[in-house]
């Protein structure tokens, strides 16, 4: 079916918000997928979805006509350099996150994706020399305020929450920086993990450890959709991003960690104690001086 044309702006505004909801409510609802196959190692599963992601991602690829694209970034040693450090922030951000989600911290890892986007603004500042407004500089400190305030009450920093904004925002600083096309992109960071993917799985399959093909029917089903889980949700955020404003864009990305963390809460009985909500108020309210500076500049 084609594509909404983009010259029809009402048209185009319902595509872009029907691809963005798809997007977000398929990366917030994840934590519910990698929870039917909880007995399978996160390693594994870090493993198989970038085997599977492969076939998908090529196939895609080679669906929409992007395969000269594709060889173009293949044979740029600049684009390739950063695309490896990408591989491994995206990889490094999976892990952490199925992890999370099979160990029940999936509260935690909802926190980590409300941070990013103040993230994003630190590490424009710091490595991109932007400048900070006030009320960007306010929205910061709000919000390292919440991360400190879990922090002092739990004895302990939420690495998990950290470790995924810290990974997920370095990932989108790098690709800024090598400006390729979304699909392009992961397929060559899928295919710069697969050597290592393969050899990992084929090591655990002959010590035994194996999950693939010895655990019934369902569970090498759901073991291969990890490829589409990972692409599709990608391709909706691309066409989404083609028809959105950013500002809309930005308020509808939090729907992702508002269903993980619904999930975490009401599905799986994770604690929301009173150190959670001062946190998450802090976070809240930092996303609303953001938005609101966001909305302020964008009117002046």
């Amino acid at each position: 079916m084609p594509l909404p044309s983009r010259t029809d702006p009402a048209t185009g505004l319902a595509a872009g918000v029907t691809y963005a909801v798809l997007a977000f409510l398929a990366w917030g609802l994840m934590p519910a997928y990698w929870k039917l196959i909880a007995q399978v190692p996160s390693l594994q599963l870090v493993a198989h979805r970038v085997v599977w992601s492969v076939l998908v991602t090529v196939a895609l690829v080679l669906w929409f006509g992007r395969g000269a694209e594709l060889l173009a970034t293949l044979r740029s040693p600049r684009r390739m350099g950063l695309l490896v450090l990408t591989a491994l922030l995206v990889s490094g951000n999976w892990l952490i996150f199925i992890w999370a989600v099979l160990n029940g911290h999936v509260l935690e890892a909802s926190l980590g994706y409300f941070i990013n986007p103040l993230l994003n603004v630190l590490l424009g500042v710091l490595l991109l020399k932007e400048g900070l407004r006030p009320w960007q500089a306010l929205a910061v400190a709000v919000a390292a305020l919440g991360v400190a305030n879990l922090g002092w009450q739990l004895h302990a920093l939420p690495w998990i929450a950290l470790s995924l904004a810290l990974t997920f925002g370095s990932y989108g600083l790098l690709r800024k920086l090598a400006p390729i096309e979304p699909l392009v992109g992961l397929t060559a960071e899928t295919l710069v993990l697969l050597p290592l993917a393969g050899a990992f799985l084929l090591y655990a399959d002959g010590r035994g450890e194996g999950v693939f093909l010895h655990g019934g029917t369902a569970q090498d089903l759901l073991i291969v959709g990890a490829g589409l889980i990972t692409a599709l949700p990608l391709l909706w955020f691309a066409n989404a991003a083609k028809r959105l404003r950013l500002s809309t864009l930005g308020l509808l990305q939090y729907l992702a960690p508002s269903c993980q963390m619904a999930l975490a809460v009401l599905a799986y009985g994770e604690p929301f104690t009173p150190a959670h909500a001062v946190t998450f108020g802090c976070i809240w309210c930092a996303l609303g001086l953001y938005s609101f500076d966001a909305q302020r500049a964008r009117s002046g």
